[in-house]
């Protein structure tokens, strides 16, 4: 277990998409080092079951319904956040996720009339899997922000994905929104320097979750071809798990740690985008 951050206790953390599998351990461990969480989530019991875990657990954190693509719900879930703990310091925008109608059923064009193509996917399909992706973050963060900007050391971590540097095949939304986060971080951290918000992402490599086990596992529970590709490219040889992310979380949302740190996109990966396959 990770030495507890004891200049991070009473600090507040707003986490968009607080319910998935990889926000809500980072929820978890922020709780853990004295800070009060409010968990975002469009689905109201999925956020719920993740603060009530935290109080039993002697943390303190709370369960906001909200859409990020929802300016009017983000609005009030910041009103409702505010009134609870009167501040935000973090804002993590972990909402996001694909769509079956974003994602083709073959890696390559095959000239065949037969499955999923690129020109079968459809603009609303396509549209919702890069606003889920990039606007929810957009539109958080402009709604959260002035909170921020009036808040100790405050800090915006944006989720990002090996496929923003190296589009994934199939998910060409997907991947095309995460490449727009790193832009967005990068932006985002030159126009708010001089006031001492500070705006870094986490790139996970491939990690296990909810949203792609359909792509990695097989009905028996067996690696897929997919899954088998992914390995063989990550020197480490395995898929992560969501702790491996708390270190980087920790050290980018502590100011006494990354206190010159903006801008960057820091990956988590095993070794995926260093390695060249030879």
């Amino acid at each position: 277990m990770m030495p507890v951050h004891e200049n991070l206790k009473g600090r507040v953390a707003v986490i968009t998409g607080g319910g998935g599998v990889l926000c809500s351990e980072m929820a978890r461990e922020l709780a853990r080092h004295g800070v009060m969480v409010a968990v975002l989530n469009r689905t109201a019991e999925k956020g719920k079951r993740v603060a009530d875990a935290i109080n039993q657990q002697g943390g303190t954190a709370i369960s906001v319904q909200a859409d990020v693509l929802d300016r009017a719900s983000l609005e009030k879930a910041r009103e409702e956040i505010l009134a609870a703990f009167g501040k935000v310091n973090i804002l993590i925008n972990g909402a996001g996720g694909n769509h079956p109608d974003a994602i083709t059923d073959s890696e390559v064009h095959s000239g065949e009339p037969s499955g999923k193509s690129f020109f079968d996917l459809t603009e609303q399909g396509f549209s919702k899997v890069f606003d889920t992706n990039f606007l929810g973050a957009f539109l958080a963060s402009q709604v959260f922000g002035e909170a921020l900007l009036a808040a100790e050391a405050p800090v915006i971590i944006n989720i990002s994905s090996m496929s923003a540097y190296a589009p994934m095949t199939k998910v060409p939304a997907y991947s095309a929104a995460k490449a727009a986060i790193n832009n967005l971080t990068m932006w985002m951290a030159v126009h708010f320097a001089p006031f001492g918000l500070r705006v870094n992402a986490i790139a996970p490599g491939f990690f296990l979750t909810a949203q792609n086990r359909d792509l990695l596992l097989d009905e028996n529970g067996e690696y897929t071809e997919r899954s088998q590709k992914i390995l063989k490219g990550t020197p480490m040889k395995r898929f992560g798990q969501p702790k491996d992310l708390l270190g980087t979380l920790l050290w980018l949302v502590d100011e006494a740690y990354s206190g010159f740190v903006t801008g960057v996109t820091v990956p988590v990966d095993g070794g995926f985008m260093a390695y060249s396959g030879v």
